[in-house]
C-alpha cells in the first residue's frame, strides 16, 4: 500500500521504501529534527520537510534558520533529475569540520520550491542526525543522503551493487 502524503508527527508505522513513489514526493514534517557536530547540537527544527523517493531512505531538508555553525560553500555539485542542480555545504563548529557535509537546491524544480536553500546533510559525515529522539543511520554508500530510522523496511539503494536499481 503506497504511503500516503501528510504531516508526519510520528515514525512509529512501518514504512517500506519500496512504496515510496518515483518520482520523489516531498513532504512537511512536524518531528524534532537535530543534528550533533562536535558534540554539540549545531541545527534543530521542527519545521523541517523530507523526500520520499522508491527505494531511498528519506532525506531530510533543515531551513537554513535552523542552523547555529557556520555553513561555508564547498566545491563541486551534483544534479537531481526532479530537484534540480544541488550546491555543497562544509559545516563549521568551533574546530569541528564536516567537508561536504551539506547540501541544498538553490534554484529548485516547481515542484520543489519549498525546500529553496533548505540544507540536507549526510548523517555519515556529522557526529549524529535524530528524527524525534531517534537517531539516524546513514544511507549504504557515500552518493545518497538517506535518514534511516528504525520503522523503515528496505533493502536501501546506496550499498555497492545497487546503483543499477
Amino acid at each position: 500500500m503506497p504511503i500516503e502524503p501528510s504531516i508526519r508527527t510520528t515514525l512509529n508505522e512501518p514504512e517500506n521504501v519500496w512504496d515510496y513513489p518515483r518520482p520523489p514526493r516531498l513532504e512537511p514534517i512536524d518531528l524534532p529534527i537535530r543534528i550533533v557536530l562536535g558534540g554539540d547540537v549545531i541545527a534543530s527544527t521542527t519545521a523541517g520537510w523530507r523526500t520520499l523517493e522508491t527505494s531511498h531512505p528519506p532525506t531530510y531538508y533543515l531551513p537554513p534558520g535552523a542552523f547555529s555553525c557556520a555553513i561555508e560553500a564547498a566545491e563541486g555539485g551534483s544534479f537531481c533529475e526532479w530537484k534540480g542542480r544541488a550546491a555543497y555545504w562544509t559545516l563549521r563548529h568551533g574546530n569541528h569540520i564536516a567537508r561536504n557535509a551539506a547540501w541544498s537546491y538553490p534554484d529548485p524544480t516547481l515542484d520543489f520550491l519549498a525546500i529553496k536553500d533548505h540544507l540536507a546533510v549526510y548523517a555519515s559525515r556529522v557526529d549524529a542526525c535524530f528524527v524525534g529522539d531517534e537517531q539516524v543511520l546513514p544511507q549504504p554508500g557515500d552518493f545518497y543522503g538517506g535518514w534511516i530510522t528504525a520503522n523503515l523496511i528496505g533493502p536501501f539503494k546506496g550499498a555497492p551493487g545497487t546503483t543499477g536499481w
